[in-house]
């Protein structure tokens, strides 16, 4: 393999348009090389160079082909990235990587024995409001941390066209689609929880899905992390939320990229993932006297080529990917506990 990663989509509805076409075409380290020919058109009417595939088959046949992105639904990922490790493939998943935990020690395992990487799509671990909460903690300005709230709220009170989300197949639900997000960015800070409850609600009129979740995870010294999403939110609360000893730091989800891309913006364009000021999060801190002073924390800009390039630093210089294998079964095992009941790790 040359310094350039030949990578090719597997679909390039919403996904494939918003999250990975952009950034591949746009990193000095990949090829926008190839998309299954059921989307060719879509994807040629913007990137004219890409090959055609007609078949899954064909993609895999492909000696040029180095990586291939797996954005399709997610009952999918498992069985199409177990042939694309074993055509020898390196594989970027979206998540959930897989629809249980059996299913990705397996691939893990495939991917070992192929000598292949796994790269599993946490983009937003470079969301600007998560950096902004995560600059904060490790500052240490909070002290002894004891309670933590990650949100991530949409409305959305009809049933959705995309029968593979709202149809009960495995993977379908809110907590397979935005629950990844959240307990990723949970364990990434803080590692595997003592213990897990797992509650899920199914509150739309004729849902077949749950599009309510709340996890709740402990960790050591009795710091309590709540993950909680709702798709029944008009008016959308603090997305980051911590209190310590010494203080606490709240902050509104106000990323801008996933509406940026979408209105056709360049994430190399100066003006991508930058925050409105007014977006800022607010620190509030215990002063020596016992009074308590604010301060505005402005967000670092948000950057999901910050993934792209940690998945190109892995391949060309075996760096190691900052999304571990470990956080990823532990993310499965948190998804499958079952509801309602206390779940030890």
């Amino acid at each position: 393999m040359t310094n350039s990663i030949k990578t090719a989509l597997l679909a390039f509805g919403m996904s494939g348009q918003v999250f990975h076409a952009p950034f591949i075409e746009a990193h000095p380290s990949f090829i926008l090389y190839g998309a299954l020919q059921r989307h060719i058109d879509n994807v040629r009417t913007k990137y004219p160079h890409v090959k055609a595939y007609d078949s899954l088959e064909a993609m895999l046949a492909d000696e040029d082909l180095d990586l291939i992105v797996i954005n399709t639904p997610n009952f999918t990922h498992y069985e199409f990235a177990k042939k694309a490790l074993l055509a020898g493939k390196h594989i970027l998943v979206e998540k959930p990587f897989t629809c249980t935990l059996a299913e990705a020690q397996e691939l893990f395992s495939l991917a070992k024995k192929e000598l292949k990487h796994i790269f599993v799509y946490q983009n937003r671990r470079y969301d600007s409001g998560f950096s902004a909460f995560r600059d904060v903690l490790e500052g240490g300005k909070l002290g002894k941390l004891v309670e933590i709230h990650f949100r991530f709220d949409r409305f959305r009170n009809h049933i959705g066209p995309k029968h593979f989300k709202e149809t009960n197949v495995p993977g379908a639900g809110l907590l397979y689609d935005l629950g990844p997000h959240l307990i990723d960015q949970a364990l990434s800070l803080f590692g595997k929880p003592t213990q897990v409850v797992k509650t899920l609600g199914y509150q739309r009129d004729n849902t077949l899905v749950d599009d309510y979740f709340h996890l709740h995870l402990t960790y050591p010294e009795q710091l309590q992390i709540h993950l909680t999403a709702s798709l029944l939110v008009a008016e959308p609360r603090e997305a980051f939320v911590v209190h310590g000893h010494k203080g606490s730091f709240r902050k509104m989800h106000a990323d801008v990229q996933e509406s940026q891309l979408l209105a056709g913006l360049s994430p190399m364009d100066n003006k991508y993932g930058i925050e409105r000021e007014q977006d800022a999060g607010t620190l509030t801190l215990l002063m020596p006297d016992g009074s308590f002073q604010q301060h505005t924390m402005p967000s670092k800009k948000g950057d999901y080529m910050l993934f792209f390039q940690a998945v190109a630093d892995t391949i060309l210089l075996d760096k190691p990917f900052p999304v571990k294998q470990e956080e990823i079964l532990w993310q499965l095992e948190i998804l499958a506990c079952a509801p309602n009941q206390i779940h030890s790790f």
